[in-house]
């Protein structure tokens, strides 16, 4: 994918055949040296959507959870409201 004018990997997250997220992996020169081959999310859907909030993985395994927690909320929110 194309970010910063620059190529970097990217990422689909799907959950259900559905796509969910799609992360980029930090690695141009623009970001913090710090946060250099971390995974950031791009732009999230539906549960996904983190807004405006900086949310960053330091692998990209550490995603599926989180993406995993977010929709398990919605699934919270559904039985508690029947």
């Amino acid at each position: 994918m194309l970010i910063d004018g620059h190529d970097t990997q990217g990422q689909l997250v799907l959950a259900d055949g559905e796509l969910t997220a799609v992360l980029a992996r930090l690695d141009g020169d623009a970001h913090d040296p710090k946060m250099k081959g971390w995974w950031h999310l791009e732009a999230g859907f539906g549960r996904c959507d983190a807004g405006n909030s900086l949310v960053v993985f330091k692998t990209f395994e550490e995603a599926g959870p989180w993406v995993q927690a977010q929709l398990d909320n919605v699934y919270s929110l559904r039985q508690a409201n029947g």
